[in-house]
């Protein structure tokens, strides 16, 4: 590698990593300044470190119950869409049956359509089922919603494992489902922590679903958590860039511990040979 491919890339990287870790540091940093140190000086730091901003948060019982209420509504969601997004990729995958293509296709569509245009349908939807204010009126949107990209990572997944396993299966009279429950999720970690660290974002920064079909505070999540600091005529800016530090830690600490399992699921068939 020459010096001036070298001196490239690490420019490239170095205003990537920029871009993406200034706006996290301008956030935590502005959570210890007082508002007016933050309307004057948005970006430095802070003239009086301001700790009571992230203690009295922390103490507060208000933020451990939303914490509590997105954990729960996330966790519903990673389990629901793996399970349901596992079984349908591998039908997908491995079952070749009449009208598969245009099912496929059918799940695959929704990637087009963002979920504010279907907010109107969907209310009176849950509000018929009876689900309106309830954890699951927001999971399931939330699954159904996430079955698309979800399906089709797990299904080039499925496809890359060797036909071979598959072939020695059949010959030892191992049907599809003991296949998928015993060969194949065995060997689908990667993919897996991939779809359901996706699916676990996607669901804990979620702020439309849980704003049209939740009523009762209790139930709230975090991201309707910032309404508390926001008032008729002013808003508690340090208060709400604290609020969000302290929530946005969760899933950055899930990224990391799963990054090697991510990175590996979303290469996974990338290079053949």
């Amino acid at each position: 590698m020459s010096f001036v491919t070298w001196l490239y890339l690490y420019a490239s990287l170095l205003l990537i990593a920029a871009v993406v870790l200034l706006p996290l540091l301008t956030t935590a940093v502005g959570g210890f300044k007082t508002l007016g140190d933050l309307r004057v000086n948005p970006f430095g730091l802070p003239n009086q470190w301001i700790w009571s901003n992230y203690l009295d948060i922390l103490a507060s019982a208000r933020y451990w119950q939303m914490l509590g209420n997105s954990l729960i509504i996330a966790v519903l969601s990673v389990i629901l869409t793996l399970a349901v997004a596992a079984m349908a990729a591998f039908t997908f995958a491995h079952v070749k049956f009449f009208g598969s293509g245009f099912l496929l296709n059918y799940f695959l569509i929704g990637l087009m359509f963002p979920v504010a245009t279907a907010i109107l349908p969907l209310f009176i939807r849950i509000r018929d089922l009876g689900l309106l204010d309830t954890y699951w009126g927001v999971v399931l949107p939330q699954v159904a919603f996430g079955l698309g990209m979800s399906i089709m990572l797990f299904r080039k997944f499925f496809q890359n494992v060797p036909h071979e396993l598959f072939d020695a299966a059949l010959v030892d009279g191992c049907g599809y489902i003991r296949y998928f429950w015993h060969i194949t999720l065995p060997l689908s970690r990667p993919i897996l922590a991939t779809v359901g660290i996706v699916a676990f974002v996607n669901s804990w920064n979620s702020y439309l679903l849980p704003l049209i079909l939740l009523n009762t505070e209790g139930k709230y999540p975090w991201p309707l958590g910032i309404m508390v600091y926001q008032g008729e005529f002013s808003t508690e800016w340090q208060l709400v860039l604290a609020f969000i530090t302290l929530t946005i830690l969760p899933t950055i600490i899930v990224f990391f511990a799963a990054q090697k399992h991510i990175v590996a699921g979303l290469t996974a068939g990338a290079v053949k040979g």
